[in-house]
């Protein structure tokens, strides 16, 4: 091997060490990767960010945008209101809240489809008395299983189109991965409404499980701050402070006949105040004794005590690339810049209401949150988090979800027909959307996941370093030997195995652009068909089911489901083996070998 290619593997080995331990975001993993590249010169300083001038990651931008608009416009909280049905049955629920995810998920971005249907289930599954961990992880597998149906479905289809463009001039279009998509998916959707809900183990899905709401009523309580009392005079920001250090969560200030949630900047606790608080017997019994609180009488007080017209209290779940992932509430300052008080944590369906100040929050924790009615969403979006309610739809609703609709139909159109670039049409698109009101410029904006586009835009050039440093052609060699005394369809089911099993541990877009290039030095050393190799790249990198880490879709139900590491291969290994036995014979068909 030449000492690039050393340093080409050297830094793929880097980048999977890093994916499958955790330790960093992938995005700051895959800059690394980038800058290590630049450093041993596999890539030329002035191509380091020509990446992020790709066709790929324009579209995907995109792409998110488009997804923003059509759920700002009510189009999938329409067609979940009328699609849903009132049922007791498991296997039909799950079916048509898989299915209709699939459906979703090919024409717009998956999370956004999941995002938009978790609020749903988690309400289907109050409704109809099951545990919200029947419905999650089937309802995050159907999203997963149709973005592979379409161009924009998911980012690995977009990153393959463009690596294909860049070999042979012409890119797939928008509907050559339904060829293979769509009848794996339907086949998967099939199998999680008969039997892969079943393979869930059954301490998830008890009726016991289910109740995804925060009992805080227990916890809840008001106490008087007294003439002698410690509080007395302090600023009230001070004095919450001061409480958050026992433990003890301030829910509202009532002054007089006044709830006051969010105390300013420069008000200062009074005598005879009453805070209402949330906190455990001993956290409170603490508090009450050092600084010389009141128990306003001896009975817990109800929720609504904490809840107006204008405050509203709501559950949600950590993302993925959020702001606040890996820090503590002092760091975020959730209270005093968001104007947010934290009720409760949940993590992995166990709740906890303790240690809150020193909670650093993951991706996937459920929290209970108190805000602003008007202005929640929005903060909740700031901080990166998922709102786990579903809206309500507004006054001209339909209006509005109808010319979306219409709007996103004409680019869709447009570029199936190839009238214009994708990028071109979806651009156009958005810019209808912003000038129709459908979407505010800075609600678009903020709908772009920045981690994912620095990944791509990072990743691209470490993709092609491989394929440059003749590192691809190694490893496409090494699989060649493997299976030279086989016929080619067997690597063919290699290429699409290896890239399951990738996509499980690391991002499935970074999964894509590592492999794209080896199997197309696969497909010329067997004088193969290529296509049949991209494709099965794209399949493989969209089959992350194994784990909750390789997908983002997994990792947001892992929090509201009460998932553990180990419950995702159960069903999603069986389903699989199911995509490699329906999609390759699929696949050869519809793109002969």
């Amino acid at each position: 091997m030449t000492v690039d290619q050393i340093s080409a593997f050297a830094i793929l080995a880097g980048v999977l060490v890093f994916f499958i331990g955790g330790w960093l975001r992938y995005d700051f993993v895959a800059f690394g990767a980038l800058f290590a590249a630049v450093v041993a010169g596999i890539v030329p300083s002035d191509g380091a960010f020509v990446g992020f001038g790709n066709p790929a990651v324009v579209t995907v931008a995109l792409v998110l945008m488009i997804s923003e608009g059509l759920r700002q416009s009510g189009v999938v909280d329409l067609i979940a209101e009328y699609a849903i049905p009132d049922t007791r049955s498991p296997t039909l629920l799950i079916a048509v809240l898989a299915g209709l995810a699939a459906a979703l998920s090919g024409l717009m971005n998956n999370v956004g489809a999941l995002a938009l249907l978790m609020p749903v289930a988690l309400q289907a599954a109050r409704r109809s008395e099951m545990s919200p961990a029947l419905l999650l992880m089937p309802l995050s597998f159907g999203s997963i299983l149709g973005g592979m149906t379409t161009l924009i479905g998911t980012p690995p289809n977009i990153l393959v189109s463009n690596f294909r463009a860049d070999r042979t001039g012409e890119a797939f279009g928008m509907f050559d991965y339904s060829w293979v998509g769509v009848p794996v998916a339907a086949a998967g959707v099939a199998f999680i409404a008969l039997v892969g809900w079943r393979l869930i183990p059954a301490s998830r899905t008890s009726p016991a499980s289910g109740d995804a709401e925060f009992d805080i009523q227990p916890y809840m309580t008001e106490i008087r701050i007294t003439e002698a009392s410690a509080l007395a005079g302090c600023f009230m920001l001070e004095a919450m402070d001061q409480l958050a250090e026992k433990d003890v969560t301030v829910a509202g200030l009532i002054r007089g006949d006044q709830l006051i949630p969010y105390p300013g900047m420069t008000e200062r606790a009074r005598d005879q105040d009453i805070l209402v608080v949330t906190g455990d017997a001993d956290a409170l019994e603490k508090a009450i004794a050092d600084f010389k609180l009141d128990l306003v009488g001896d009975q817990e007080i109800e929720p609504g005590a904490i809840k107006s017209d204008r405050i509203s209290l709501i559950e949600a779940v950590v993302t993925p690339g959020a702001r606040i992932a890996g820090m503590t509430l002092r760091e975020i300052g959730l209270r005093t810049r968001y104007r947010l008080n934290l009720l409760a944590v949940s993590r992995h369906g166990k709740r906890t209401m303790t240690r809150m100040n020193e909670h650093r929050f993951r991706p996937g924790d459920v929290l209970l949150l108190q805000g602003d009615t008007d202005q929640i969403g929005d903060t909740l979006r700031r901080i990166g988090c998922l709102p786990l309610a579903q809206r309500s739809l507004g006054v001209g609703r339909h209006r509005r979800a109808l010319f979306a609709t219409a709007v996103f139909t004409a680019a869709i159109a447009a570029a199936a027909f190839k009238v214009v670039p994708i990028t071109i049409a979806f651009g156009v698109a958005i810019a209808v959307m912003i000038l129709g009101r459908i979407v505010s410029p800075s609600r678009a904006y903020a709908s772009i996941e920045w981690p994912v586009l620095i990944l791509l835009g990072c990743m691209i050039p470490v993709g092609e370093a491989l394929d440059r440093t003749g590192a691809a052609g190694l490893i496409a060699q090494g699989i060649v030997a493997v299976t030279d005394q086989f016929p080619v369809v067997v690597a063919l089911i290699l290429v699409m195995v290896v890239t399951m099993t990738l996509s499980d541990i690391m991002n499935n877009a970074a999964t894509a652009v590592v492999m794209a290039p080896i199997s197309v030095q696969i497909a010329e050393r067997l004088n193969s068909n290529p296509d049949a190799f991209l494709m099965a790249v794209a399949i493989g990198a969209s089959c992350a089911f194994l784990t909750p880490i390789g997908h983002q879709n997994n990792t947001l139900i892992m929090g509201p489901g009460g998932y553990r590491f180990g419950d995702y291969w159960r069903m999603g290994l069986p389903l699989e083996i199911l995509v490699v036995a329906v999609s390759v014979p699929v696949l050869m068909y519809a793109w002969p070998l």
